[in-house]
């Protein structure tokens, strides 16, 4: 999780939690005030995580000046897509056998247990979150709010061109294939 030594990249290849969060925070803010014209790459390879700590890195990707650019290896799931929308208009991309997947927020653990009242409460809060990613989402991508809201209300998943007609991406990286040297038999 730290950036690699010439290249302005970020690499996000777990589950998004605090830890994974701050330290993306971090190397955001390092690199936009080493730079802050230079643009930075964010490769993504996660299920997504837990959605305040990826309002975290979101909003930093917002607030930053310098441009980001995305691109999904692997897969972008739940808040992993939320990462990958987020880069500058133009600049997100995936390589072509990656998988995307948009739902809504959902409440993680053991189970949720306590009195009506406190149980109502984190049901407001995980409805208000889901209108906040909801949102999001319809920004980036250009869709109508209405279709986000059908779309995520059940696991949806994308093949890369899907998501380009979506708008969550603007690109699939075409492979670029190394030359193997043959065998010398020397």
């Amino acid at each position: 999780m730290r950036p690699c030594a010439d290249l302005d990249s970020v690499h996000i290849g777990r589950p998004i939690n605090d830890v994974v969060a701050n330290l993306v925070v971090a190397q955001l803010m390092y690199l936009a005030a080493d730079d802050p014209d230079k643009e930075i790459q964010i490769y993504v390879n996660s299920p997504g995580g837990a959605v305040t700590a990826g309002l975290a890195i979101y909003d930093t990707m917002q607030y930053v000046r310098a441009p980001i650019s995305t691109v999904c290896i692997g897969r972008a799931a739940s808040f992993g897509t939320v990462v990958l929308m987020a880069g500058a208009e133009g600049k997100r991309f995936s390589l072509p056998s990656a998988t995307i997947h948009l739902h809504q927020p959902l409440i993680g653990g053991k189970g949720l247990q306590g009195q009506a009242t406190d149980l109502d409460i984190h049901a407001r809060e995980i409805i208000r979150i889901r209108s906040v990613l909801n949102q999001l989402i319809a920004k980036h991508t250009g869709q109508p709010l209405e279709r986000v809201e059908r779309d995520t209300d059940r696991d949806y998943f994308m093949t890369p061109q899907e998501a380009v007609e979506y708008g969550l991406i603007d690109g699939i990286i075409a492979a670029t294939r190394v030359p193997v040297l043959a065998a010398s038999n020397s």
